[in-house]
């Protein structure tokens, strides 16, 4: 009996030193650390630049004129009475479609031991689409005083007005996730697009006394080149072809500011004995909303 007591006393021992050797080997040993992002195709961060095209539809939204016209009329070099009148009217400009050159540039990396990541990239496209609308009538309402003041009506003819999308630079930061040789992303920031306004052959009209009057005379051109800031969002993925090169897929809306645009000219003419001397002028304004579908081929470095 007493041999077998000992016999437990001394396991006891052995257990407790072999449990105490274990904590000391497991406290000695590094802790776990976290896993990092690996992947064969993607690298962790890198930058990148790319050529490519897109297939765009550009829609020349909201887009308002007013004209008026402010005149003064002689007759054997003696003014003999003077007048005024305006008014507004909107304009209708087809959506247009099309293909257009684009190349960018940016920046991504991702987050520390995540295949989440972010990024940002600059864009710039070539657009050069027209939208015209034809014949457009500009109401106009005003008075003239003389011997015999009067109120008269009368247009602002526009023989074609014209919007044309040039180009467009947008600047997306943007966030992601990677996969083992892509990533998707989404992003949105600011945009800035240029376009250029065509008022060709305007010409004003009154109708005075009954009678439809060419009152500016000679068809007037007006036009003017004019940047807009605005928004743009976007959403992609890319494909690694290897470490060095990636196809890049994305489409993006983009929409500018309403922005307005003055015009003006000077106008002479001379009928029935009378000469009427003047200025034509208003102004025009609008948005443009883009949609495009692009596909570019990137560097990574």
């Amino acid at each position: 009996m007493k041999q077998f007591a000992f016999f437990l006393a001394a396991a006891g021992c052995f257990s407790a030193a072999g449990a105490e050797t274990a904590l000391a080997q497991y406290a000695k040993a590094p802790a776990p650390t976290e896993v990092a992002f690996t992947s064969t195709y993607v690298p962790r961060a890198g930058f990148f630049a790319g050529v490519g095209a897109g297939f765009s539809s550009v829609n020349f939204s909201q887009q308002n004129i007013y004209a008026q016209g402010v005149s003064t009329i002689f007759q054997n070099g003696l003014q003999v009475a003077s007048g005024q009148a305006g008014g507004p009217t909107a304009a209708t400009l087809p959506s247009q479609t099309g293909f257009s050159p684009t190349v960018q540039a940016g920046y991504y990396q991702h987050f520390a031991g995540s295949d989440w990541l972010w990024g940002a990239k600059f864009s710039y496209s070539s657009f050069g689409m027209t939208s015209t609308d034809q014949n457009v009538l500009v109401p106009q309402v005003g008075s003239f005083v003389s011997a015999t003041p009067a109120n008269f009506t009368g247009n602002v003819v526009v023989r074609s007005f014209q919007n044309t999308l040039n180009h467009q630079l947008s600047f997306i930061p943007f966030v992601g996730r990677s996969f083992e040789r892509s990533f998707f992303y989404i992003g949105a920031g600011p945009s800035l697009t240029q376009t250029r306004t065509r008022l060709n052959g305007v010409i004003g009209f009154a109708d005075l006394n009954g009678v439809h009057s060419n009152i500016t005379g000679t068809p007037s051109n007006f036009s003017s080149t004019q940047w807009a800031l605005g928004g743009a969002a976007t959403v992609g993925m890319t494909y690694f072809i290897d470490r060095s090169w990636f196809v890049d897929l994305s489409y993006s809306y983009a929409m500018t500011e309403n922005r307005t645009q003055n015009w003006s000219g000077t106008f002479a003419s001379a009928s029935q004995g009378y000469t009427d001397v003047g200025i034509i002028s208003g102004n025009y304004s609008g948005r443009t909303i883009t949609q495009s579908f692009q596909v570019s081929l990137n560097r990574a470095f």
